[in-house]
């Protein structure tokens, strides 16, 4: 699979972004997918995932949203109440699960999309 995330941009803190990532293929409801970020300077870290079964896990609870429409190969990253610590590059992430378990591991996933820059001012 392939994939190619968009929607990053620059904001101000308080507001609202929404990322996507459109993925290549026709397996896409076989795969578990997540969004990853990385600081200038810091280690890739896991944001949120949704399993094939639509299991959620969010790492940044009640800001972050993630979402997925297997008929449209789309996942979804809702981000509200940005704040400067929010500004990273962030990347989609994809691999092929039985659907029981979301890894939060970024040796876990196979597939990455190229990145989108969110940079949020203060």
């Amino acid at each position: 699979v392939q994939l190619q995330a968009s929607g990053g941009g620059l904001v101000q803190a308080g507001g609202s972004l929404r990322l996507s990532c459109a993925a290549s293929g026709r397996t896409f409801s076989a795969y578990n997918m997540a969004w990853f970020r990385q600081a200038p300077g810091k280690e890739r870290v896991f944001v949120a995932g949704i399993s094939r079964r639509g299991l959620r896990i969010d790492s940044v609870k009640g800001r972050f949203t993630i979402s997925r429409d297997n008929a449209k190969n789309m996942v979804y990253l809702q981000m509200n109440s940005l704040g400067p610590e929010d500004t990273a590059v962030y990347y989609c992430a994809a691999v092929i699960s039985d659907g029981l378990v979301v890894a939060t591991s970024d040796r876990e996933y196979r597939y990455w999309g190229q990145g989108t820059q969110v940079t949020v001012s203060s």
